[in-house]
């Protein structure tokens, strides 16, 4: 009795050839899921953002109203059981005043429990921009107007700490991305065409890079943000400040863009010794495009970069 063909594959050669027909974005997927900090680092980025998009379902209170009387509350302790229960609750405050220092002070009233509720009610908002809602993941059941929750205390107007840092995670953890993100395409466009089409284009942009580098950046970022009128409101300060960081933040990128566009666009665009015409610039999308997205490892399907 004759048995099959045996396979002569070995498993090594098998992921050399997973290897050898795999895109760039599969290469660099398996590459960052082998790197343990990596990955962990990647869980508590996504977690930051989740905030960003649930500031206003996370924060409980207000973040721009003010109370004079709730001036420097410090954070209260949450106790999660009562009566060995898990029915979580804070103890009410008790306001009393320093007659030496005029300060104010702020005690737990243990005679005093205020129970917490999730996805209670409070001030009204947008979820996700798109739906009015009021509806907010933790609050209080049934509170009188002198109660509260302060995870983290208040500061100086009785703002509540927390509510406003969930809602100021929207600007910062958006501008460095938007940023990042003007940069990038700045660095790839002008670096691929100072590349591509060299000539005084190339010579241009290369002095503008040249430039903008001398600039010691941390004292030109301080003085162009504090050259911002006072008057603008702060979604207009937060687009300028991301403009500026962008527009200084190119020409790295713009630079290793050329170096790496330059040997391949001077032999595809380059014209044959007895060419009468200009050069084939209408190659510039099909060369940019691919090689930007991966600089350090190019398409084997252009000669020149084999």
């Amino acid at each position: 009795m004759s048995s099959g063909p045996v396979s002569t594959t070995s498993p090594t050669q098998t992921a050399e050839d997973r290897f050898a027909v795999a895109t760039q974005w599969q290469l660099t997927w398996w590459r960052f899921r082998k790197h343990k900090l990596a990955v962990a680092s990647g869980i508590i980025v996504i977690a930051f953002y989740v905030v960003v998009l649930l500031a206003d379902f996370l924060a409980y209170a207000d973040p721009h109203a003010t109370d004079s009387k709730r001036s420097h509350i410090p954070p209260q302790e949450i106790h999660f059981f009562d009566d060995g229960a898990f029915k979580p609750y804070v103890y009410g405050l008790t306001q009393k005043r320093d007659l030496r220092t005029f300060k104010l002070s702020y005690q737990p009233n243990l005679d005093r429990k205020v129970y917490l509720t999730l996805f209670a009610e409070g001030y009204s908002y947008h979820f996700l921009g798109l739906f009015p809602t009021n509806k907010h993941l933790v609050g209080l059941v049934d509170p009188r107007p002198e109660d509260g929750i302060f995870i983290l205390g208040t500061d100086l107007v009785g703002r509540d700490l927390w509510s406003r840092i969930m809602v100021a995670t929207r600007i910062s953890l958006t501008i460095g991305l938007a940023g990042v993100t003007v940069s990038l395409f700045l660095g790839i466009l002008l670096g691929g065409m100072s590349a591509v089409y060299g000539g005084i284009v190339d010579t241009v942009i290369q002095r503008v890079i040249e430039i903008l580098r001398s600039m010691p950046t941390i004292p030109l970022w301080m003085g162009l943000a504090a050259a911002l009128p006072n008057s603008w409101s702060v979604i207009q300060v937060y687009f300028a400040i991301t403009i500026i960081i962008s527009f200084l933040g190119w020409t790295d990128l713009a630079r290793v863009v050329r170096e790496n566009f330059w040997p391949c666009a001077r032999k595809i665009l380059s014209p044959p010794p007895n060419w009468q015409g200009p050069a084939n610039t209408a190659s510039f999308s099909p060369i940019c495009c691919p090689r930007s997205s991966a600089i350090s490892s190019p398409p084997p399907r252009w000669p020149c970069l084999r």
